[in-house]
Parts: C-alpha cells; sequence; structure tokens
C-alpha cells in the first residue's frame, strides 16, 4: 500500500510539472492569440477586448495559478478559435483517437508477440531470419512516408480501402471499418515491431531456463512448453513494452491523423497550435500527459497480475 501511494503521489508531481511546462511553452510560441483570431488588421480595441476576455493581458504567474483553479473544478476553458468549451471540444476528438489507438495497438500485440515467437522458435533458420528482417524493416521506415506508400498502393492503384476521411460507427459500420484498416496498420507497425523484437529476446531466454527444461522432461508437449511456461514468463517484458509504448502510440497517432485526415486528438492539436489556441494546447497536453502517466502507473500494477514474485515483494513491502 505504502508504495502504491509513493507512485500515485509521483504521478501527480510528475502531471503537475508536465503543466506547467505547458503553460510556460505555449505562450513562448511566436505570434498573439488575439492577433491569430481577429487577423493582422484587427481593431486596437477589439484585440484588446480579446486579450482581456482570455486573461492573457494579465502576468504569466496569475494565469497559471487560475488556470490551476479551473483544473480543479474541471473547467479547461473555452477554445479561443472557436468560443467552444475545451472539454467539449476535446471530448468530441478523443474518442476517434481512442479507437484508433485501441485497434492500432491490438494489430501490433498480435502481430508483435506472434512474430516475436516465432522468431524465436526458428532461431538461425529462414522463418527467424525473415521476421527479423521485417522488424528492422517496421523500425526504420517513417509512418508518414508507410502511409503515404499505403495510400498509393491500397486507394490509388489497387483501390480496395478508402483514402482518407472518418466515418462514425453510427452511420456506417462497413465503411467505418474500411476507413480504420489502413491507420491501423501503419500505426501499429512500427510498434510491432518493437514488441517482436522484445518477445523474441525474452522467449529465447526463457527457452533456456531450468523450469522450460523441466517441463520438457516431464513430457509436456512443445507447444505446451512454449504457451504454458516461455511465453507466459516471457509476458512481463511486452507488458513493459506495451505500457510505454502505448503512450507513444498516442503521440504518433498525431502523424496518422494528419496523413489519412482523421478528425482525432492529433489533428486537434496541430490546428491549436496553428492558430496559437492556448486554452485548447493546454487541454490537449493535459489530457495526454494524464494519459501517459495512468498507463504507466496501471503498468506497473500489472506486474503483479503476470509475475507472482512482484506480488509477492510488494506484500512483503506493504
Amino acid at each position: 500500500m505504502v508504495r502504491l501511494l509513493a507512485r500515485v503521489g509521483n504521478a501527480l508531481f510528475t502531471l503537475l510539472i508536465a503543466i506547467a511546462v505547458v503553460f510556460l511553452g505555449v505562450r513562448a510560441l511566436p505570434g498573439d492569440p488575439a492577433v491569430a483570431l481577429l487577423g493582422e488588421e484587427g481593431d486596437p480595441t477589439a484585440l484588446e477586448t480579446v486579450r482581456e476576455q482570455y486573461g492573457l493581458d494579465q502576468p504569466v504567474i496569475v494565469q497559471f495559478v487560475k488556470y490551476l483553479q479551473q483544473i480543479v473544478t474541471g473547467n479547461l476553458g473555452e477554445s479561443v478559435r472557436t468560443g467552444l468549451p475545451v472539454t467539449d471540444v476535446i471530448a468530441g476528438a478523443i474518442p476517434v483517437t481512442l479507437e484508433l489507438t485501441a485497434v492500432s495497438m491490438l494489430v501490433a500485440i498480435t502481430i508483435g508477440v506472434t512474430a516475436g515467437v516465432i522468431a524465436a522458435l526458428h532461431r538461425g533458420r529462414l522463418a527467424g531470419w525473415l521476421v527479423s528482417v521485417a522488424a528492422l524493416i517496421g523500425l526504420s521506415v517513417p509512418a508518414f512516408w508507410l502511409g503515404l506508400m499505403a495510400i498509393l498502393l491500397f486507394a490509388i492503384t489497387i483501390p480496395i480501402l478508402p483514402a482518407s476521411g472518418f466515418v462514425p460507427i453510427d452511420i456506417d459500420p462497413v465503411a467505418h471499418v474500411a476507413h480504420l484498416v489502413m491507420p491501423s496498420l501503419v500505426l501499429g507497425s512500427a510498434f510491432a515491431a518493437v514488441i517482436m523484437r522484445q518477445t523474441r529476446a525474452a522467449m529465447l531466454e526463457a527457452l533456456t531456463t531450468d523450469y522450460v527444461r523441466t517441463a520438457t522432461a516431464k513430457g509436456l508437449s512443445r507447444r505446451q512448453v512454449v504457451v504454458k511456461h516461455a511465453l507466459r514468463n516471457s509476458l512481463i517484458v511486452v507488458v513493459t513494452i506495451v505500457g510505454l509504448q502505448l503512450g507513444a502510440l498516442i503521440a504518433g497517432a498525431v502523424v496518422t491523423e494528419q496523413v489519412f485526415v482523421i478528425p482525432g486528438f492529433g489533428k486537434l492539436m496541430i490546428d491549436a497550435v496553428a492558430t496559437r489556441d492556448y486554452p485548447l494546447i493546454q487541454g490537449v497536453v493535459l489530457i495526454t500527459a494524464t494519459a501517459y502517466i495512468v498507463i504507466n502507473l496501471l503498468t506497473d500494477l500489472l506486474y503483479t497480475v503476470v509475475d507472482p514474485r512482484v506480488r509477492v515483494t510488494t506484500g512483503g513491502a506493504a
């Protein structure tokens, strides 16, 4: 329990630091939000009114304290560009990104774990070599280039998938799935390569341990030894990688959503930066930082489920 409270405290402190860095960082961006809203030819009186309306005429420290008070009450302010509450704007975009991220992670885990096991079991043979080469390519190719090539091949040369856009599932389920196929594969490919390499390394180590040799000596089938013993213990490393990469996956969605014109969290952030929309930028980064910190905290807690040794150590510490 003490360890859990300490981790939660560290997470809250990290979040506070992230809020401060983003708050100061967005104000260091060149340009004036009032000018971005009203244009270069905006009336000076109107510009001053906009600055006063959004508190931009106050000292930075005063703005920061008021922003912290707003966060505590769940109020992230109003978008300078649209005038809508930031929470409403984010609420409209975040489900799209969450769905894209979830499907991409499912693709990455499925391909990565399967390929990692194959590479470990066929080490030094053609199958293992081909999987390793594929993983290296997946790590080396930028997501934006892979996305453009996928559009060129599957939307233009062989028009079997839509090139861009997003269709809500309640409007057309089939079109919804079709629009997710390419972005999910593109976004998940690089992370599948990371998971594959880590799974392969963990599996190679597990296959040489005493408990695996004992299970083999007891007459268990190859499938039972691999799945119930080697792979189960290798999942500790996989859980770590998935937890760390999930935050990076959300960040990677920014590029993917731009390439495929998906109205999600990433595109919202790009548009907010382009228009110097301070409240929206802060809200987007706050949600992203919170998600990243919570994911890492849950990853730590998941160790106790995957690895009984961690459970025992934690229980003893408490």
